[in-house]
């Protein structure tokens, strides 16, 4: 069993608030995370059974009536359940009487939205980091935004580099030696979703067209969004398209990045960029393997970025550091991978690189970044296929990708 970091945060979060709610893709590992962190002191009940899911369908007030405490496993397939919760811990408020596990954000079902607001934190858990799969807790995050130099431990560079980009962070594809074999698996979750959990969480008209927008959204990650042309493949409207990509966000497939804006700054675009969460979800759909990487690097770029992300992503929900995240770019073209912003309103600038080299030309759009946001810029870094850290300017610099699992 690999080592979840996010387990302190959610037993912390057990002891002060009355519902948790363990929130991420399927397969990612929230069930086994929730059995570990109640071990065999709580019923642990699961919507996938049956039996199960009938009988809270029926009777959700009379499901949870009774329960002390509990696991409810897949809670999104009945939403009505979350209202009865709500009213059993308004009436007994101890900490820690439901841990929730849900395949989809709950909180964008017109049902829950507000149902409990105020008595659920929700931490969300992504597929496995690097961190987690080497045993090494990466606190890249606290020491970016402290000031301090990135480690550059557990250095890993080119081909060993695409191995681990390309095999995305679900552990039941890790688990598969050939690529073949990884990528088929991929393939089936995916058919899975679409079949199963989009008519949990959204009314859709066309499911037909589903399995189709996701791979056209393949070839658009790390892209700025055009709902219209990515619709107009498929003779949907720009409206049906966000709808369905936003049925896919739901379920932790895809994100919309939102664009990074500040007062300084007038001429900044306001489109969102697209990013799938798991780097090897998307490496399948664009059937993309190291041998493919071997005599074509172009099509390594996309889905380093989307690695990038998501390790980023992963990392945060067990920092120290509440942060959004966010890209920049301007009219002319400057841009940066992501921006980070904690609650002091504090900056980090990350770009992302697969070369083994950087130029001070790979820094343009950083330094836009460092003019807009004053005093409040702690650190910008180039991440590139490298086993050195190299200064390019004050706080800012060239780092290894590896920094990013990479602990003092």
């Amino acid at each position: 069993m690999y080592p979840r970091f996010a387990k302190e945060r959610i037993e912390e979060a057990l002891s002060d608030t009355r519902v948790v709610l363990i929130s991420g893709p399927r397969q990612s590992g929230k069930t086994t995370l929730a059995m570990d962190v109640a071990a065999d002191r709580t019923p642990f009940l699961t919507l996938d059974d049956a039996n199960v899911l009938r009988s809270a369908v029926d009777d959700p007030v009379g499901f949870v009536r009774g329960l002390d405490r509990a696991v409810i496993d897949e809670v999104q397939r009945v939403p009505d359940l979350l209202l009865a919760i709500k009213n059993l811990v308004d009436d007994d408020e101890t900490p820690g009487r439901f841990l929730l596990t849900g395949s989809a954000n709950l909180m964008t079902l017109p049902k829950v939205a507000d149902s409990l607001a105020g008595r659920m934190e929700v931490i969300r858990l992504l597929p496995l980091s690097q961190s987690e799969i080497i045993g090494t807790k990466s606190n890249f995050i606290d020491r970016a935004f402290a000031g301090e130099m990135p480690s550059s431990k557990h250095i890993v560079v080119g081909h060993e580099l695409i191995e681990v980009v390309l095999s995305g962070g679900y552990p039941e594809a890790l688990g598969r030696k050939r690529w073949a074999r990884k990528q088929d698996w991929y393939h089936g979750y995916l058919d899975a979703i679409v079949q199963r959990d989009v008519r949990d969480v959204a009314q859709i008209d066309q499911l037909a067209v589903m399995p189709k927008l996701l791979s056209v959204l393949a070839e658009h990650s790390g892209q700025l969004v055009n709902y219209s042309a990515i619709g107009g493949a498929l003779d949907l409207n720009h409206v049906t398209t966000r709808k369905y990509v936003g049925v896919f966000e739901s379920l932790y497939l895809v994100h919309t990045l939102q664009p990074w804006f500040t007062n300084r700054l007038k001429r900044l675009t306001k489109s969102p960029k697209l990013h799938f969460l798991d780097a090897g979800l998307l490496a399948a759909m664009r059937d993309v393997s190291p041998d493919v990487v071997a005599k074509d690097k172009t099509c390594f770029g996309p889905i380093l970025e989307t690695f990038v992300f998501s390790e980023l992503r992963k990392i945060a929900s067990w920092s120290e550091q509440r942060c959004s995240f966010a890209h920049f770019r301007d009219k002319d073209k400057n841009e940066v991978d992501l921006v980070l912003e904690n609650r002091r309103g504090e900056v980090i600038g990350i770009e992302v690189k697969s070369s083994a080299t950087v130029s001070a030309a790979d820094f343009s759009g950083m330094r836009k970044l460092a003019d807009a946001c004053g005093d409040k810029f702690v650190q910008g870094m180039v991440l590139y296929d490298h086993d050195k850290i190299v200064p390019f300017g004050e706080n800012i610099f060239a780092v290894p990708l590896s920094s990013l699992w990479s602990s003092s």
